[in-house]
């Protein structure tokens, strides 16, 4: 009895024993499991760290900025249309650097703006004084506030220490104020009134010529363009402006500032591209009323002024190499401007017959 005992107690344990042991392969075999997935997970994120690297990422895997290359477009009638012969050219930097592309302007374009500048020419010349002097000092305002951006323009593009780059934004900001104070003194300053043998009243006072065609300095492409601009628009002109073919970035952005401003569409229109290829066609335009030759010299200059003789335009043409960081005189203002006289009888039957008015 006690051998059976013994048996069956013996063949329970063997059956007993395999049961307790399979707890303890399967809690092996989860951990294997969670190591081997905590290998692949740590792989992974090697792995994504290393092409975001490789793609320009920083320590974290975060990749950095791409930066977007500009290709800026005209300015004509308060939009900004891309130039009709569809040509662009490169911008480059003062070290060579490629900066931007720029719209090249065509025949088409410049045809164009001189429609938009003389569809606007009427109702800028016909604003009062105050307005156009409170809309121009708005552009220096609009300008002031984008200041941070011009200066690292100028460093970029043309080359500036920052010193001689903020000195002139400033400086152009300063040119605005400066002939936005000048709108409403132009009768004054350039009007009078004239002594008369007779029983009139002789009146000259200053309009405004019409259309210009300026062309933009060519080495001082924000203060030197500013300084043209201005006086034109100060006495109600509109203006066709080809800007600096090789430094244009700073006027087209200045686009950008005079279209968020309150200057009416077309009053001012910016052109980049030659100045050679633009020139005669602005020169010999039966509806630009004067042009600014600024921006170009030596046999070009001669060339311009000669075909617009043809349709009887005013030609300002610069003693000299301007500076633009004088103060600024009178000239410009002068050279767009007409002068009308008006005779007016007084009333006067008779001087000798002591009539009055």
């Amino acid at each position: 009895m006690a051998q059976r005992r013994t048996s069956t107690a013996a063949k329970d344990a063997a059956t007993a024993a395999p049961t307790k042991a399979a707890p303890a392969t399967a809690t092996s075999a989860n951990r294997g499991d969670k190591a081997g997935a905590t290998a692949r997970t740590a792989s992974r994120r090697t792995a994504s760290r290393r092409v975001s690297a490789d793609a320009g990422g920083g320590a974290n895997g975060v990749i950095s900025a791409v930066p977007v290359l500009k290709t800026y477009k005209l300015y004509i009638g308060g939009k900004f249309p891309r130039s009709e012969s569809g040509r662009t050219y490169p911008v480059r930097g003062s070290s060579g650097e490629f900066l931007a592309n720029a719209a090249q302007a065509s025949r088409k374009d410049a045809r164009d703006a001189v429609v938009a500048a003389r569809k606007a020419f009427g109702g800028w010349s016909g604003a009062t004084a105050y307005n156009r002097g409170q809309v121009i000092y708005r552009i220096a305002e609009m300008l002031q506030g984008r200041r941070a951006q011009f200066v690292e323009l100028l460093m970029t593009a043309e080359g500036y220490g920052a010193k001689a780059a903020a000195a002139a934004v400033d400086a152009s900001i300063d040119r605005l104020v400066h002939y936005a104070g000048w709108t409403d003194k132009l009768a004054q300053v350039f009007g009078s009134s004239n002594p008369v043998a007779g029983p009139f009243f002789s009146f000259s006072t200053p309009e405004p010529t019409g259309v210009v065609a300026a062309f933009a300095p060519q080495d001082d492409s924000l203060l030197g363009l500013v300084s043209v601009i201005a006086p034109i628009i100060t006495s109600g002109n509109a203006a066709v402006v080809v800007t600096s073919e090789a430094r244009p970035l700073p006027a087209v952005t200045l686009a950008e500032v005079l279209a968020t401003s309150d200057l009416p569409g077309g009053v001012v229109n910016i052109l980049t591209g030659s100045a050679a290829e633009l020139g005669t066609h602005l020169a010999t335009h039966a509806d630009i009323n004067a042009l600014d030759l600024t921006g170009v010299d030596g046999q070009l200059r001669i060339a311009l002024a000669r075909d617009a003789a043809g349709t009887v335009k005013r030609v300002y043409t610069p003693h000299g190499t301007p500076d633009f960081t004088k103060t600024s005189g009178t000239a410009r203002l002068r050279a767009f401007l007409e002068t009308k006289t008006v005779w007016h009888p007084t009333g006067a039957i008779s001087l000798a017959g002591g009539s009055s008015y």
